[in-house]
């Protein structure tokens, strides 16, 4: 499984907000269209009030490394480099495994599922 997590700035709540409508149809798109996509959310985040969060999950690196030549990955970085007020990203890619539900027995964090690696690897 492959994260892709992203900050984007904008100068303003509004620019910001303006960004998040404009993108909402390639987002659909992204997640409908192209195989592998499990997640490709762009959300306003509630407490920066002039950032995007970014949430991308893809099933492997065939499906990530299509997205980029995919007409929806260049949809959205035209919209981002014509939105008013876009400053910057910030990006990052992780590689993850299925650790399967976050809550166990009695609704507790299912500690076990993570205690064989160090916390932030």
């Amino acid at each position: 499984m492959i994260i892709v997590t992203a900050v984007l700035s904008f100068e303003t709540e509004a620019d910001r907000d303006a960004a998040v409508a404009a993108t909402a149809q390639v987002q659909k798109a992204t997640r409908d269209e192209e195989p592998g996509c499990l997640a490709y959310c762009f959300a306003a985040d509630p407490s920066e009030p002039n950032h995007i969060q970014v949430y991308e999950l893809w099933t492997d690196p065939e499906s990530l490394a299509a997205h980029f030549d995919h007409p929806n990955y260049a949809a959205m970085v035209e919209i981002l480099h014509s939105c008013s007020g876009y400053l910057a990203s910030d990006n990052r890619l992780y590689l993850a495994d299925d650790r399967g539900p976050v809550y166990g027995d009695g609704g507790k964090f299912r500690f076990d599922a993570v205690s064989d690696h160090k916390l932030g690897e």
